[in-house]
């Protein structure tokens, strides 16, 4: 069978059918996500909430193919992730989707710049070409000054807007977000938001969220309870 979904000009980027993840534990069984249908269009903001617990988290690894769901069928930007090997899931990761985390992630001996630039290293990208869109993504998101300092001279804000122009390095369709504002104050996390809405202009992204203000700015918000859809 071919990894790519059957052609459809109106296919939505992406698209999830009876998802389901179990977690086991010695003999408990723990279904993250059950029975999961979504489709989620592109471009724009989609906000994912609910309790702790619920699913969020585990919805988004999936979807960005940092873990294979138990059972059902994953469809992003028309590749069928189940048909993906090791090798091919690393190149998707990498090309398809863009990912910013609450802590950061950021690697602490690299500067600002060359953290942005590291994506598009492993992508084959020449190092002159690198450095010319770090420097670009970085002046977008008001760090060009700041392009030479490591993270750990700069404040959470900034390490944060760096992780997201790290995610837009290869410029990825998909940007996910896993409560991106939750380590940051409040109005930190205005101008974080305020990023995030700009970037959805063009692409899609799915944050996870407890920040009502970022879920008040998404133009669809999807609710998540015992690894299930409510409405």
């Amino acid at each position: 069978m071919s990894d790519r979904a059957p052609g459809n000009s109106q296919a939505p980027l992406v698209l999830l059918e009876q998802i389901t993840k179990i977690y086991r534990k010695d003999t408990q069984e723990v279904r993250a996500l059950d029975g999961i249908d979504l489709r989620i269009e592109s471009p724009g903001m989609v906000a994912v909430v609910g309790p702790s617990g619920s699913g969020k988290s585990s919805l988004l690894h999936v979807i960005g193919a940092m873990d294979r769901p138990t059972g059902g069928e994953i469809v992003v930007a028309g590749r069928r992730l189940a048909a993906l090997g090791n090798a091919e899931l690393t190149a998707f990761r990498r090309n398809t989707v863009g990912f910013v985390f609450q802590t950061f992630n950021l690697i602490p001996n690299l500067t600002a710049l060359e953290n942005v630039a590291l994506p598009m290293e492993f992508n084959g990208v020449d190092k002159r070409e690198r450095r010319r869109r770090a420097l670009a993504l970085l002046d977008r998101v008001g760090l060009a000054p700041r392009a030479t300092h490591r993270p750990g001279e700069l404040s959470g804000g900034e390490q944060q807007r760096v992780a997201i122009t790290r995610a837009l390095a290869n410029d990825p369709p998909l940007v996910l977000a896993d409560e991106p504002t939750g380590n940051l104050d409040s109005t930190t996390g205005q101008l974080i938001y305020e990023l995030l809405e700009e970037i959805a202009r063009g692409r899609t992204v799915i944050v996870v969220t407890h920040a009502e203000p970022l879920a008040q700015r998404a133009k669809r918000v999807i609710h998540i309870q015992d690894g299930r859809l409510v409405s």
